[in-house]
């Protein structure tokens, strides 16, 4: 077993399927819309499952929902959240689905603002990030996820607690958790390997 490995957190060693998204995806920065919007509906059916079985289905999402493009998921209508509800390739809930198309038109409702959802959240880019040791010292919510929350629920989305908008944010680079012994940190280049913002970076 190499060293890599030996970091992996124990949700990244499911499969080799999650290796390889942790080992080359995960905490990766995210900047476009439709990347982050992939990302986050994502943690939506997250939510109470494992983040295996969605990672499984991840093929199946982007078909379903027009590779996650804003425009063509918030003109999604009943008929559409009907026929989601009959294929089993994906997560039939209905309450997610429904969120998912909500969300997009959020997403959508954002440019009004002079943004878009990725330069929306990454509004929430701190100064410094977490400098773990053990995994137990990762949190799974804080006070940046906690505001991104409410800011998001403000603005219409749905599903995007303090956990959901962590876990998104570890996701897309916003944060870096990785431990410090691990091979990984600092790899984004949002921050430095000691947990600092890196002000070169562009987002």
């Amino acid at each position: 077993m190499n060293s890599t490995v030996k970091q992996l957190p124990s949700w990244a060693s499911a499969s080799p399927l999650m290796e390889n998204y942790y080992l080359t995806e995960w905490g990766m920065p995210v900047t476009d819309e439709q990347g982050v919007f992939e990302r986050l509906s994502l943690e939506v059916f997250q939510c109470g499952l494992s983040w295996k079985t969605i990672l499984g289905k991840r093929e199946a999402f982007r078909e379903v929902f027009h590779q996650f493009t804003v425009d063509q998921v918030a003109a999604m209508g009943v008929s559409d959240i009907e026929r989601l509800m009959e294929d089993r390739r994906i997560i039939r809930n209905r309450r997610k689905i429904e969120a998912t198309i909500g969300n997009a038109r959020a997403a959508r409702a954002l440019r009004e603002e002079g943004t878009d959802l990725a330069g929306f959240l990454w509004g929430y880019v701190p100064e410094e990030t977490y400098a773990p040791r053990a995994l137990e010292e990762i949190p799974s919510h804080d006070q940046t996820s906690t505001r991104m929350s409410k800011d998001l629920k403000a603005r219409g989305f749905s599903f995007v607690g303090p956990t959901t908008c962590f876990a998104l944010m570890e996701a897309i680079g916003i944060v870096d958790t990785h431990l410090m012994t691990s091979p990984r940190r600092g790899t984004s280049g949002v921050f430095d390997a000691d947990g600092r913002r890196a002000h070169t970076a562009t987002f």
